[in-house]
């Protein structure tokens, strides 16, 4: 069962509002996910969207709130599919610097509380890094410490044993993920990874062999404009990085770039790491 009072109450108490809309569904269309969340704005600001049909036997509860914080932490139950191979769906929503924002979270990371869930989003290299350096609890969700610098959903770990000497340096590059606004940064390397072509049409990229397979099955698909790009690479940065939503960071010399674990989660591994 869904609470909707009681989840607005939530919202309210972490500094946001939310609103509920029953999903619209028409003949031609498959049946939509049982709860969607959205984030809009109208000249109040920004306020969540919850898409749900009230009526159907789904659960979405409040599993933590922080109003310090201003996160909070849902879980959704779906009646229909949930069960040993399918866990609830966990959601971290929370302000960021300027904007509200929603994350889905790791599937076995089982999180509980807004802390659970802010180190789930974390790579593996970002919590040995934080480890590594001894950071205190109350400066690892900093977004910037000795460990790490954060700006939205990437993280740049410090990488001083770098060489570059034998890799062209690229200006002015774009970090993009799925179909959000691209973070620009002064100074990039790459390093391994897989070459892949992609368009408007399969953002997460093919490879060589799967765009001729694709030719050879459907020539019409298979026609460009392609783009070539390298996905899960190891890319370094260094100098200025912005963003339109966030607060331009400067880094120092060389940092290793990690997307957060949001690619991880099975509703969100259309994020493929493409640089």
């Amino acid at each position: 069962m869904i609470d909707a009072r009681t989840i607005a109450r939530a919202f309210d108490e972490v500094g946001s509002r939310v609103v509920f809309i029953q999903p619209r569904v028409f003949r031609w269309q498959t049946a939509p996910p049982p709860v969607r969340l959205d984030i809009d704005s109208d000249r109040k600001g920004e306020y969540y969207v919850i898409r749900a049909d009230l009526s159907q036997d789904n659960d979405l509860v409040v599993l933590d709130r922080r109003p310090n914080r201003r996160h909070l932490v849902l879980m959704l139950t779906d009646r229909g599919l949930t069960g040993p191979a399918i866990p609830p769906a966990r959601f971290l929503c929370g302000h960021d610097e300027r904007h509200w924002f929603v994350a889905s979270l790791p599937e076995e990371a089982r999180v509980t509380t807004v802390t659970q869930a802010m180190e789930a989003l974390k790579p593996e290299l970002v919590r040995q890094a934080q480890e590594r350096v001894g950071l205190r609890p109350d400066e690892r969700n900093r977004r910037r410490n000795a460990g790490f610098v954060r700006q939205g959903e990437w993280f740049f770990v410090p990488d001083p044993g770098f060489d570059n000497a034998r890799l062209p340096v690229h200006r002015r590059e774009p970090l993009r993920r799925g179909r959000g606004k691209p973070h620009v940064v002064d100074e990039l390397v790459r390093t391994g990874g897989e070459i892949v072509y992609f368009n408007s049409r399969f953002r997460d990229g093919l490879t060589e062999r799967r765009l001729r397979e694709l030719r050879a099955r459907d020539p019409r698909a298979g026609q460009g404009p392609w783009q070539v790009g390298t996905r899960n690479p190891v890319v370094l940065v260094r100098g200025r990085v912005r963003h339109p939503d966030h607060r331009t960071v400067v880094l120092a010399g060389w940092h290793r770039v990690l997307p957060n674990t949001e690619s991880a989660v099975v509703g969100q591994r259309a994020l493929a790491f493409i640089d």
